[in-house]
């Protein structure tokens, strides 16, 4: 499994389309990450961009995003990448609170380009893939 996390810094990107780049983990099947690499994030909007299509050919399943839109949901589940909305903090260790079963999804999907406001409370969902 692949899990991609929109990153500034080694921080998850307060906003999907905007990041620096995106860190890329191979996970096995014993939930542990195996690699770690780094794909370049488009200019432009992420919904608007060919990202997900190049994540779905690389294998990416799931996308562990802080603020997100709809549309790059929308294209992003079209491609078969599952998203969790409303994660922060050291891209690492949030996989690895992810792969313990310790990320929460945020069900708020952001509908403008300033989304520093977002402070809806996180709801716990069990996704493995």
């Amino acid at each position: 499994m692949k899990i991609a996390v929109p990153t500034r810094d080694g921080i998850v990107d307060s906003h999907f389309g905007h990041c620096a780049y995106y860190t890329i983990f191979d996970v096995d099947n014993n939930q542990q990450v195996v690699a770690k690499s780094t794909l370049a994030s488009p200019e432009g909007c992420g919904c608007k961009s060919n990202i997900a299509f190049e994540m779905q050919q690389m294998g990416v399943k799931l996308m562990l995003a802080s603020n997100i839109g709809q549309g790059a949901v929308n294209k992003l589940g079209s491609c078969g990448i599952e998203v969790i909305k409303g994660c922060q903090g050291n891209v690492e260790t949030l996989v690895n609170d992810y792969l313990a079963g310790n990320v929460y999804d945020n069900p708020q999907i952001c509908d403008h380009h300033n989304c520093e406001s977002h402070q809806q409370p996180a709801f716990k969902i069990n996704i493995k893939l």
